[in-house]
């Protein structure tokens, strides 16, 4: 199991930030929502991505993996190679919600490579969709929030 969000302290921004590199990637972690509103509108690093993909332990170069973050593997690969620019607004949003997701699903489960096992197979409550086919969208976004909140709280449907 990965070790990348070993602190456990409930706050959800810190742990995704952690999940994008941390202070390293991001030179600094944002403490509130806003802060981090701030920080997607500049566009993330592409360090950024590369540090989550590289953590990935289940979904990494899956079919899944491209609905996640919106881009295909050889693409993923082009930008690989430019870690240094900056993502756009919208692929810096894709990103972060994505971390932000997984950080979640990582304390529920308790381990990343469960959290991603979970984010890749049908969920009975989506109506046997998988979660990470649903982060397409805003809506899809919520619906996933939604289950985790539930599966938090011990209520299944």
């Amino acid at each position: 199991m990965s070790t990348i969000l070993a602190t456990n302290d409930g706050n959800e921004i810190m742990r995704t930030g952690l999940l994008l590199g941390g202070r390293k990637v991001l030179k600094q972690l944002p403490a509130t929502e806003l802060e981090a509103h701030d920080l997607i509108q500049r566009g993330l690093p592409g360090q950024a991505l590369n540090h989550l993909v590289d953590h990935l332990l289940v979904i990494k170069g899956s079919r899944s993996f491209e609905h996640a973050f919106g881009l295909s593997l050889r693409t993923y690969q082009r930008r690989k190679a430019e870690p240094a620019k900056q993502l756009d607004i919208d692929q810096s949003s894709r990103t972060w919600r994505f971390a932000k997701i997984l950080a979640k699903a990582t304390e529920i489960f308790g381990g990343q490579e469960r959290a991603e096992q979970w984010l890749d197979a049908p969920a009975t409550a989506l109506d046997r969709r998988k979660p990470i086919d649903l982060l397409t969208t805003h809506e899809g976004v919520g619906l996933v929030e939604a289950l985790l909140t539930r599966l938090e709280y011990g209520v299944y449907t």
